[in-house]
């Protein structure tokens, strides 16, 4: 995506420090000032953010007017942001650092959304005719100075950041698909940090460079609800049940991740039984009804697990009868099909709290109708009014029990099989300080990350 701040590619412009929001996401999970340092709520659907004092990459001050700019080329992104699914919102700067943002319908969660890495902050110099340019344009402590295709970046050190410059000069990213050659090069020396090091892998890693951490992620399939065989709620239901998760856990993850139990895992949903059973879920189609009807499983390469994953749900479903194919890419080469229903089932690896550490964020975006990136299509109604229910409550307590009923709602439909609960591997050679493994998955280098 060309590194553009509004699709998937906007966390690497956050891991990688080039791009900052308004807001931050804390290791609590609550928003924290970032070019915003205080907010004020006016009345339910306005909020004042005040800015700190703070320079763009270009060494123009970040203003109100570049902020407001910023947001509303978000806000008319297509597709639009995840974090903006379901909110209409208006932007408007009342002073030099003064920015008032108005939302249709009360919003909650509206400083812990524009912390998203989708809503940066970029120059007005990045906006031009086509998709926004982060090169030379963001705010965060390294400058991104040149991209290379889909093969490497180079970022210096922003002297001007405006809670000082970092420890490193710079940072030389490489980006490799293949998570075997990733691991390959930290152990050659090639790289100081790599993401995401396949399980296969984690034995070849010395213990002081392997390094785990509890993620909000999720494995999951989502299924084609518009269009094609499961359509059925009956086919939908039947390969629910055909699936061993244990055994991808344990077998595909070789331990390091736990079997799904739902939209969120155990980072966002303790074990203690207040998770609600799923609603209105249709009973499973016979072995006549499953006995030769085709499915397409589609996935991409970059989770190094996935085409993996993706064999051994073909081979749990070609033996209760579905006749299969599948079919693996690079993610950048697969999304747009898979957003358009050309795949029965998608394979996906879900960040649930990436979009605005919020859980229903993901809710919102993923399985609702006008949700942005709703990969098994599914239009429910009752899934809809779940899901605003909950968005329009305030309260801590009385929210999250509303967004469980909206995720019992979403189980009930069979659009999504969870599969595993994932535990995210880095490796990290230890003349490394100060990465940051992130359960948020937001952030990787920081101002005082260093060799």
């Amino acid at each position: 995506e060309n590194l553009s701040p509004h699709g998937a590619d906007a966390t690497l412009l956050s891991r990688l420090g080039v791009t900052e929001g308004l807001t931050l996401l804390d290791e609590q999970g609550t928003a924290a000032p970032a070019l915003a340092e205080s907010w004020t709520a006016e009345d339910e659907l306005t909020t004042v953010f005040t800015l700190r004092e703070a320079l763009f990459h270009t060494g123009e001050p970040v203003t109100a007017e570049a902020v407001a700019e910023a947001l509303e080329r978000a806000v008319a992104a297509e597709p639009a942001p995840a974090a903006l699914s379901g909110v209409e919102l208006t932007v408007e700067a009342t002073g030099d650092r003064e920015v008032r943002i108005t939302t249709a319908d009360p919003d909650p969660i509206l400083p812990l959304r524009l912390a998203a890495p989708h809503l940066a902050i970029l120059a007005p110099d990045a906006y031009g005719d086509g998709a926004a340019d982060p090169v030379g344009t963001g705010t965060g402590p390294f400058e991104l100075t040149s991209v290379t295709g889909s093969e490497r970046a180079s970022l210096d050190r922003f002297e001007g950041h405006w809670n000082g410059p970092a420890a490193a000069s710079g940072v030389e990213a490489s980006f490799i698909a293949d998570g075997l050659a990733r691991s390959n090069a930290l152990r050659s020396g090639e790289v100081d940090i790599a993401e995401a090091i396949p399980v296969s892998a984690a034995a070849t890693l010395e213990e002081d460079v392997l390094r785990e951490t509890s993620t909000a992620r999720t494995t999951a399939l989502l299924l084609n609800t518009a269009s094609g065989a499961l359509t059925d709620p009956g086919l939908r239901a039947a390969i629910r049940e055909a699936l061993d998760t244990t055994a991808l856990a344990e077998g595909v993850y070789e331990g390091y991740a736990d079997p799904g139990v739902g939209v969120f895992g155990p980072a966002v949903v303790d074990d203690t039984g207040e998770r609600p059973e799923p609603v209105n879920r249709a009973e499973p189609a016979d072995a006549d009804a499953i006995e030769g009807t085709a499915i397409t499983i589609a996935t991409y390469d970059n989770r190094p697990e996935l085409p993996e994953v993706a064999q051994v749900v073909q081979q749990q479903l070609e033996a209760v009868g579905f006749t299969v194919t599948l079919e693996v890419r690079e993610y950048s080469r697969i999304e747009s099909d898979a957003l358009a229903g050309e795949f029965d089932v998608f394979v996906a690896a879900r960040n649930t709290l990436l979009d605005t550490g919020d859980p229903l964020g993901v809710l919102s975006s993923d399985h609702t109708c006008e949700g942005g990136y709703n990969l098994a299509l599914l239009c429910d109604p009752d899934v809809d009014r779940a899901v605003a229910d909950a968005a329009a409550i305030a309260d801590p307590a009385e929210r999250r029990e509303a967004v469980l009923a909206a995720e019992a709602a979403v189980l009930g439909t069979d659009a999504i099989v969870p599969l595993v609960h994932q535990r995210t591997l880095h490796g990290v050679d230890p003349a490394v300080e100060g990465a940051i493994l992130d359960p948020y998955e937001r952030t990787l280098i920081g101002r005082d990350t260093r060799r």
